[in-house]
């Protein structure tokens, strides 16, 4: 944890009256390059970007547990300032094949679910390239619904 991530969080904790050893899952930065993460950062910010879709995969790779629902976590921009606290509403592991777009809608990207489904294409074959998965239609996909509570 960052000295600027570790006063964003025990400021959130005094403003939201949690208890003091109340942990938080991850801090990080969605997408994978600075142009996406402050772009994305932006949209969850403005209250568009609701949700998130990641590989089983990589979670296994990493051997990282999946998110829960209830757990909070920091968004923070590409160069790790933290901007707001989210919550987990909702988890649901799939078949990147089976995504709808009433679900995709949610992630607030695209104008629809072919531009979801080419935009995560690239993002899940550049991400597979570098910790060592193949992207498949037929992959798992962990697709999470958060809100905003703190920023």
């Amino acid at each position: 944890m960052t000295q600027k991530t570790d006063k964003f969080w025990q400021e959130f904790l005094v403003e939201t009256n949690r208890q003091s050893d109340t942990v938080y899952y991850e801090a990080f930065y969605f997408g994978s390059n600075e142009q996406s993460a402050n772009e994305l950062l932006e949209l969850v910010l403005k209250g568009r970007k609701k949700a998130t879709a990641s590989s089983v995969q990589a979670y296994a790779l990493a051997n990282e547990p999946f998110p829960e629902i209830g757990e909070l976590s920091i968004v923070t921009d590409w160069q790790g300032n933290p901007y707001c606290v989210i919550q987990t509403t909702n988890v649901t592991r799939m078949a990147f094949k089976d995504m709808t777009y009433d679900m995709c809608k949610r992630e607030g990207e695209d104008k629809n679910l072919a531009s979801w489904q080419k935009n995560h294409i690239s993002f899940f074959k550049d991400e597979g390239s570098r910790v060592g998965y193949e992207f498949s239609w037929d992959m798992e996909i962990i697709f999470e619904d958060f809100e905003v509570i703190y920023q």
